[in-house]
């Protein structure tokens, strides 16, 4: 036993040692074949903002810019301290490029306040400022300033500064050409982060802002850090801390402004319209690439949502997408070719930033070699293969209903009965869980739960199941999918989860190898899903409690999806009414939900219909072979 232990920790020294030596492997290199620099720039209204330039010491050729602005600091810190990663990818070293950092407004070393997704203000006076005339005076800066730059500038950035480089394009400078904002965030009450159908994202949100959002009183190169909450179970924490003030009388102590923010706007009112960016994307000059992962559980809505405005709004516009079997920002540096139980058949992400994301900032800003030719570039979760489209969602696509029936079946011929329904007991005190993990309270969330078995949930009584009989062929969706459900509540306010899953044979086999032991027989693959928060069904600014007993109608629209069911599996609906701790518990009571007290969480016995005067439905688009 003493010997194993030895050998173990061994092995752990030497995998350290290894990513240790590749990590510095990469600093040397920048730092043997790029300056680095500091510079304080001026916007105009006199606010300076903390910005890094590197830039390759050949000074016998002249390079495009390509800048990142973000909140999550440009550190290190010191003209002598080299970053060990630069660009969208790390072959941009080698291509040659300058690569410009920025700590946006009030962050870290900049100066000024920090807003979290900072109104764009489309009629600005001569000093009023925004994110996009931030871009604006650092492009100008920056063009004007660093030598040996070729008057090319492109964006790039992940997340949050997904956000900034999609709001840079915006009222863009004429020097921006081309830009890239991955994982961008559209609207955080809406879709993105924050929210999801009005439905708070608790245990993300308050990991994120606990440390994120504690203010700062100087500039500062430091993080900092938020109060810790020692737990060996994220889902146990989070129920003791039901309602959600109890994390603030607790915990945080109101000491995050932006958590009481959230408190206080808990209806989608003029704070959160005025922060969506959907509104202001019109007349985007630049090349866009916007980079999205169909498993990213934090800003799915964001890349296929800003794909779809600016390709509404613009007719000639120059926007492309690339949706990949990706987690938020995996395709940055992973190999993506396998996550949880399933390998992909390749790596994903190299396809990607080989075949894609170089050919595009290389041509539109170097004018080498081709532009990607097709405006979506899409990977099927089912074959695990990607297509390139003229448009997303393909044009070759018709629409198809599945009817939620009798004895748990899901079927294409409506049901007849007149009136007949399926039931459950939601109790706020027993919610669903999201994952099957338990995680302890350094785990931001489970990064796989997108793509997780859900045998783990399928037998609770509180979760309706609906199946198919099995595929007689294949059957692909290829982009968004409603659910529009006859419900009724004993109690005024309810939420409810819509899931579609991929449900593979009995006798389906084990891949080889299996490192997770996984038994694929029987598996329920989770597709998509989502949740919606019932009293905002007619309307997210002016939310309406539900009558008692009285059959209402709730739309719910899932992110897109693009995957083929394959002859032999099953498709299955679930639905349920709470799925924590990444969502929020509902009390059931019509009330503020953020301000709301033991009392008001109440158990409620909510029905979904599946008849001929109520008929619950899931509407897919099928693509191409499988209409």
């Amino acid at each position: 036993m003493y010997l194993r232990i030895q050998i173990k920790v061994l092995l752990i020294l030497i995998i350290s040692f290894n990513i240790f030596a590749c990590a510095q492997e990469k600093e040397n290199f920048i730092k043997d074949n790029y300056d680095k620099k500091e510079y304080r720039i001026k916007m105009r209204d006199g606010i300076h903002l903390y910005t890094v330039v590197y830039s390759p010491k050949d000074i016998t050729k002249k390079y495009p810019i390509i800048l990142t602005r973000t909140p999550y600091s440009v550190g290190p810190y010191g003209e002598e301290k080299y970053a060990r990663f630069l660009g969208p990818a790390e072959q941009f070293v080698k291509e040659g490029y300058i690569f410009v950092l920025q700590d946006v407004r009030g962050r870290f070393m900049s100066d000024g306040e920090f807003d979290n997704m900072r109104p764009h203000k489309p009629n600005k006076s001569n000093n009023e400022t925004d994110e996009s005339s931030d871009t604006y005076d650092t492009i100008e800066w920056l063009i004007k300033n660093i030598p040996n730059n070729n008057g090319k500038v492109g964006m790039w950035g992940s997340s949050y500064p997904g956000f900034y480089t999609i709001m840079g394009a915006i009222d863009a400078h004429p020097n921006l050409v081309a830009v890239s904002p991955q994982a961008p965030i559209a609207d955080w009450f809406i879709g993105d982060d924050m929210h999801h159908n009005g439905a708070f994202s608790l245990q993300m949100s308050f990991n994120f802002f606990k440390n994120f959002g504690i203010p700062r009183t100087a500039p500062t190169t430091q993080w900092q850090r938020g109060a810790d909450y020692p737990s060996p179970d994220n889902y146990t924490f989070f129920l003791k801390h039901t309602p959600i003030k109890k994390l603030n009388e607790n915990i945080l102590k109101n000491s995050i402004p932006f958590w009481d923010s959230m408190s206080n706007h808990g209806t989608y009112d003029y704070f959160w319209q005025e922060r969506s960016n959907l509104k202001h994307l019109k007349n985007i000059k630049p090349a866009v690439l916007i980079v999205g992962g169909w498993y990213d559980a934090e800003d799915l809505y964001g890349p296929l949502n800003i794909y779809k405005t600016i390709e509404f709004n613009d007719k000639d516009n120059n926007c492309k997408i690339v949706m990949g079997p990706w987690t938020h920002g995996s395709w940055i540096a992973s190999k993506g070719d396998s996550l949880g139980d399933f390998y992909f058949g390749s790596n994903t992400a190299d396809y990607y930033r080989q075949k894609i994301l170089i050919p595009f900032f290389n041509y539109y800003l170097k004018g080498i070699g081709k532009p990607p030719s097709d405006d979506a570039y899409v990977f099927n979760t089912g074959s695990n293969k990607f297509y390139s489209f003229d448009k997303w969602p393909p044009e070759n696509v018709s629409s198809t209903d599945l009817f939620l029936s009798s004895n748990q079946t899901l079927s294409r011929e409506l049901n007849s009965d007149y009136i007949h329904f399926t039931e459950y007991l939601s109790d706020p005190w027993n919610p669903v869980p999201y994952t099957s993990k338990f995680l302890d309270s350094k785990n931001f969330y489970n990064r796989t739960f997108m793509i997780e078995d859900q045998r783990y949930v399928s037998t609770r009584p509180d979760v309706l199941t609906f199946e198919t009989e099995p595929l007689d062929s294949d059957f692909t969706i290829a982009g968004p999918i409603t659910a529009q459900l006859y419900v009724s509540t004993t109690g005024t306010d309810a939420d409810f989860v819509v899931k579609v899953i991929d449900v593979y044979p009995d006798d389906e086999p084990n891949p080889e190898p299996n490192p997770n032991q996984v038994e694929m027989g029987g598996y329920q693959r989770l597709v998509r899903a989502e949740i919606f928060r019932g009293k905002f069904r007619n309307s997210y600014e002016n939310p309406e409690p539900f009558t008692p007993n009285k059959i209402e109608i709730v739309n719910i629209k899932l992110n897109d999806a693009f995957h083929t069911f394959k002859k032999g599996h099953k498709i299955m609906i679930q639905i349920h009414s709470s799925w924590f701790p990444f969502f929020d518990v509902n009390p059931q009571t019509f009330t503020d939900i953020y301000h709301a007290d033991e009392k008001d969480f109440v158990k409620a016995n909510i029905k979904v219909y599946h008849s001929k005067d109520y008929p619950s439905k899931i509407a897919f688009n099928i693509y191409g072979e499988t209409k």
